[in-house]
């Protein structure tokens, strides 16, 4: 049974990460100020003894009574529509709030986690993108914000790795969707499917021909729980290898939910990637995985999430 510190732990990812760890019986603490995660995605277990809420910025001297087995950091703005309108905030988290978990999982003896994304890679020249590709960012356009603290953060994790011996993890992550994702979270799984369910023009960027690959909450919750069991302080990608076009996604969603929706086209945002494709050669090497469950499958739990969301 291990006592388990999760940062943004109210939020899309950290939800679902508290819930797998309090099926296995640990302890876990949820920290989360809630700018943008929500308590009503940790209330079906909220009442669990072995949870407890903390109403805390990460970015803010942190201090937690008792024992630490893991901390686990994933607060931080993840969407373009929240960290374009908290850019600040957004440098904030991946520094300071970085260095406070890391300096609490020094102090505690505690395994570090950081929750690190494909959005490193930036624009990538290369495809599929491995860890060992440094990358393509243009660190003071609007994205960079985002791009830039999640390397900040990784060089930061690395120095605690490698001065003071801290065992360290770093998982870049690929677009994930499923159950608690916000409906205005801005992001194209809950853009399209808001938009098919409703009947509305579903809102494609450029011509569609950007690529992206989703993967399913759940197979990325396995991998990160593998990736705690071995001791690798590399960066690892966890993805989905399936690559598609943001058209043919936007034709899918269509097809899935009946829809009568129309795609329309708007110009494409600034530093957009035009592609991206994890190579998770690592992570079946490494972890022994892979995802499970087919897109068509994740999104058809997905929609009838986003259902009873817009019933209510």
């Amino acid at each position: 049974m291990a006592r388990v510190l999760i940062t943004g732990g109210a939020g899309f990812i950290g939800s679902h990460l508290c819930e797998s760890f309090l099926k296995r019986g640990d302890h876990v603490i949820c920290m989360d100020n809630g700018s943008t995660g929500s308590r009503e995605n940790v209330a079906a277990f909220s009442s669990n003894p072995h949870f407890r809420f903390m109403d805390h910025n990460v970015s803010n001297y942190v201090e937690v009574d008792g024992p630490l087995d893991m901390v686990l950091h994933f607060a931080s703005p993840a969407s373009p529509v929240d960290y374009l309108e908290m850019p600040i905030q957004t440098l904030k988290v991946g520094s300071l709030g970085t260095h406070n978990a890391l300096g609490l999982a020094k102090d505690k003896g505690a395994v570090f986690l950081l929750a690190s994304t494909s959005e490193v890679y930036g624009d990538p020249l290369v495809k599929p993108q491995r860890e060992d590709y440094w990358g393509n960012v243009n660190p003071i356009g609007p994205r960079g914000v985002y791009d830039e603290a999640k390397r900040f953060a990784e060089a930061m994790t690395m120095a605690y790795h490698r001065s003071h011996k801290l065992n360290t993890r770093i998982v870049r992550i690929f677009n994930t969707y499923g159950p608690r994702m916000r409906m205005k979270d801005g992001r194209v799984v809950p853009n399209f499917i808001t938009q098919a369910l409703k009947n509305e023009p579903i809102t494609v960027y450029g011509k569609g021909e950007q690529t992206r690959s989703f993967g399913y909450i759940d197979d990325l919750v396995r991998g990160l729980h593998r990736l705690l069991e071995v001791e690798h302080h590399l960066p690892v990608n966890l993805g989905n290898p399936h690559e598609m076009t943001v058209l043919e996604f936007a034709k899918k969603i269509i097809a899935l939910t009946g829809s009568k929706s129309e795609i329309v086209y708007q110009p494409l945002p600034q530093d957009d990637p035009q592609v991206r494709q994890p190579d998770i050669t690592k992570a079946r090497q490494l972890l022994g995985w892979e995802p499970q469950i087919h897109v068509d499958e994740g999104l058809k739990r997905t929609i009838e999430f986003f259902k009873e969301r817009l019933a209510r």
